[in-house]
Parts: C-alpha cells; sequence; structure tokens
C-alpha cells in the first residue's frame, strides 16, 4: 500500500472508531439508598453518585448515574420505593443500606431480609447488584457523626469504582 492510500485507511478506521464510540449506549446506574447517598449537608455535585459518574467519565464510560436517595429511609423504604426508583434501562444499581433500619428501631435480620428481598427483585430484572456497606472511619463524618462529609463522598466513589468498573464489563 501506497503511503497516501495508508494514510486514508487509517484516516477511515479512526472515524469508524470515533463513530463506534459515540454510538455506544449509555449505561445507566442508580444508588439508591439514604440521606448519605442523597448527600444531605454537601453539594450535590459533592454527593457519591454525582462523584462516581464524573469518575467513570474521566476513565472513558459513558454513564449516568441517577441519585436515588432519601432522606431518613431505612431498608423497608427502599424496598417500596425500588420499582419506581428504578427505571428500565437500568443496568447496574448500588444499594447503600446506611444505618437508619438500626437507628430507628429495626433489627439486623429485617435488614438483612430487605437487602436480600431487593437484591432478588433486582436480579430478576436482570440489573445487576452492588451492595455497598462500608465501615466508615471517623475523619469521614460531619459533625454529627451520621452523615458522610466531603471527603466521605470522595471516599466512597473511589471504593465503588472498581467495583462499577467491573458491572460495567460483565
Amino acid at each position: 500500500m501506497s503511503g497516501s492510500i495508508r494514510a486514508i485507511f487509517a484516516a477511515a478506521l479512526l472515524v469508524i472508531s470515533v463513530a463506534s464510540a459515540a454510538a455506544a449506549p449509555i449505561t445507566n446506574i442508580v444508588a439508591i439508598g439514604a440521606s448519605n447517598t442523597l448527600g444531605w449537608g454537601v453539594r450535590g455535585d459533592e454527593a457519591y453518585p454525582a462523584r462516581l459518574q464524573t469518575l467513570l467519565t474521566a476513565k472513558g464510560y459513558k454513564v449516568n448515574v441517577a441519585n436515588a436517595g432519601v432522606l431518613f429511609d431505612t431498608t423497608g423504604g427502599m424496598l417500596r420505593r425500588l420499582d419506581m426508583a428504578v427505571p428500565e434501562g437500568t443496568r447496574i444499581v448500588i444499594l447503600q443500606p446506611g444505618g437508619n433500619d438500626l437507628r430507628f428501631f429495626g433489627s439486623k435480620e429485617q435488614r438483612a431480609a430487605n437487602l436480600d428481598a431487593m437484591t432478588k427483585r433486582l436480579r430478576e430484572r436482570r440489573i445487576k447488584v452492588i451492595v455497598f456497606d462500608p465501615v466508615i472511619q471517623p475523619q469521614y463524618y460531619q459533625p454529627d457523626g451520621i452523615h458522610l462529609n466531603a471527603e466521605g463522598h470522595a471516599m466512597f466513589a473511589v471504593k465503588l469504582l472498581p467495583l462499577v468498573i467491573r458491572a460495567i464489563a460483565e
């Protein structure tokens, strides 16, 4: 092949690959939880769902991370609103149960049963589920000792990043 034909061929491949990337579907992700998912006490762009979307986009992923956090929610409330909060077309759900069940007179057993029921319902819909319930170090809390500060949200996003990338690849 002559140099000009190779250049034309290379340019055509570049156009095709750019067009393919542009046409790649957006991966819809829903983060469902309570006030820490909502981002209580921090700016909206500091809440972990927004930070996660920023991290994924920076790595070249086409994603939409919807924030379905609700103030004072429990796993029972999350279970009741699950179908409304997770629309058709969602590929991945991050379940962040928080501590309100135990704070508001729930039991560990009921919390576990609600998480199991949500996971089962989502998997029946062929949605990948990440249950994210880490132990949180004190420096990541606001002065109330309940809600994440901006650094805590950043930590959540960083810890979730490889889990979400793995789920996207599956």
